[in-house]
């Protein structure tokens, strides 16, 4: 959550730092209030999806484009099922109606449930956006670069037809400025700015 203030800007900062603070507030909360078994489920259940996710970007750095393709599509799979699926009905489910039933509704659980929601929320916006770059991928034949940020590079601006080119430029400071990320450059650079 820190090093979003020091890392690139990006288009969903917002969306991800409410994020970083509802998954916070959730894994403290579950633990507060005994609810430990559904924070661990929930933790799990999210966490499924991101080793593949991971694994499809760094096929794309290494311009292993088929491998990014599959490992994408396997991501996709396992995002959407977990938590368009079994989150909501299997984890919401539980604690919205039969919690309901078996305890009744108490102050930390309007809190909790609350919660459960706005990351579901999230995760609602977070599919649209896999299926888009899906369709993407479908229609252009891989898939395509991360639309939140024009500064980092991907395998399909290299396969692009001509492009202009940019005057060359040197940056000198490390604090992540002029699209650095922290490393220092010293000579040409041809990162867009």
């Amino acid at each position: 959550m820190f090093s979003q203030f020091t890392d690139i800007k990006r288009k969903d900062f917002g969306i991800m730092f409410l994020h970083h603070l509802v998954s916070i507030f959730l894994i403290t909360f579950s633990y507060v209030n005994n609810m430990a078994r559904i924070g661990t489920l929930v933790l799990c259940l999210h966490d499924s999806a991101d080793a593949l996710l991971e694994a499809a970007k760094m096929a794309n750095y290494a311009k292993f484009q088929k491998m990014c393709d599959i490992l994408f599509v396997m991501f996709a799979m396992v995002f959407i099922t977990t938590r368009l699926g079994i989150f909501p009905l299997w984890v919401l489910n539980s604690t919205l109606f039969e919690s309901w039933e078996i305890v009744g509704p108490y102050p930390s659980w309007w809190v909790f449930n609350l919660l459960l929601l706005l990351i579901q929320g999230l995760n609602c916006f977070w599919s649209y956006l896999i299926v888009k770059i899906a369709c993407k991928a479908i229609s252009r034949g891989k898939v395509s670069k991360d639309d939140r940020s024009d500064i980092e590079s991907s395998s399909d601006e290299e396969g692009s037809e001509e492009t202009p080119r940019k005057k060359p430029h040197t940056a000198t400071t490390t604090n992540g400025t002029s699209g650095t990320n922290g490393y220092l450059l010293t000579g040409p650079c041809s990162v867009d700015d």
